[in-house]
């Protein structure tokens, strides 16, 4: 493995990677790369700094568009997290999609960078999703073993219990919220060694509660608005990430403002 400090980092994925809902005030998402890139440039003045990633994008959308750019950058420091959007297909293969998320990861190793990669989300509490919940723990094992041949670094955000709390989550219950965002880049950063001023295991302070009604009333609200019309337009073969461009194509010097301790949508970075 690569010893810090890093002076190229390149962030291959789908929405997860782009920061959806953690936007800045001009409307582009910052999300947990975007953080976990600001904290390293504290250290290293001249980091540069690429984001590939576009929401919505299947596995093989991901290899095919962002895992060439990422072999010609050839940068010190890859994040790779993909696979998220096949798996909660109807009919989705685990197996199937771990084969090919470990071709893809093998050509970004093969690069000679530190390659980090992320076991996904517990969706125990996301209403219709956690009916697959046995499908994503297998693929997230699949991709333990993936990460072991390959000697990745590996964030479990499995493990997180704090991302259940529900102000880590938007209101579609796909995307995380600063909040959210901020506590994956602290693990992120942790799992790199990087030092950091906050613990993302510190608990939530203390919410408001809910009526059990109320939180049913709000689960249907949320599948009629959000999860419900995601699934169909998936089987009618739309694309959340149709006319979408990466917002940082190529490694740039990244000028930081402000530290990852903020949780809000602050300019942080240009």
């Amino acid at each position: 493995m690569r010893s810090a400090p890093w002076t190229s980092y390149v962030a291959v994925g789908d929405s997860f990677t782009e920061g959806l809902d953690d936007f800045r005030d001009d409307g582009v998402p910052r999300g947990w790369a975007d953080r976990v890139a600001e904290r390293l440039a504290r250290d290293v003045p001249n980091l540069h700094y690429a984001n590939l990633a576009v929401r919505g994008k299947m596995l093989d959308q991901v290899v095919a568009d962002q895992v060439p750019i990422a072999e010609r950058l050839r940068p010190d420091l890859i994040t790779f997290s993909a696979g998220g959007n096949d798996i909660i297909r109807p009919q989705c293969s685990p197996d199937s999609v771990a084969e090919r998320f470990e071709t893809a990861l093998a050509r970004l190793v093969g690069t000679g960078a530190e390659v980090v990669i992320f076991i996904g989300f517990d969706v125990r509490r996301i209403p219709v999703l956690r009916r697959i919940r046995g499908r994503v723990a297998t693929f997230n094992e699949l991709v333990r073993g993936v990460a072991d041949r390959h000697r990745c670094r590996v964030v479990d955000l499995w493990s997180m219990t704090p991302l259940s709390d529900p102000r880590c989550w938007g209101a579609d219950r796909l995307h995380l919220t600063p909040a959210g965002h901020r506590l994956v880049a602290l693990r992120t950063l942790e799992v790199l060694g990087v030092p950091v001023t906050e613990n993302w295991r510190d608990p939530w302070p203390e919410a408001d509660p809910h009526p059990w009604l109320h939180r049913r009333q709000e689960d249907l609200v949320w599948a009629r608005q959000y999860m419900l019309p995601y699934l169909y337009g998936r089987a009618r073969g739309r694309r959340t990430g149709d006319g979408f461009v990466p917002k940082r194509p190529e490694l740039t010097p990244l000028r930081v403002s402000v530290e990852i301790r903020g949780s809000g949508a602050s300019q942080a970075a240009t």
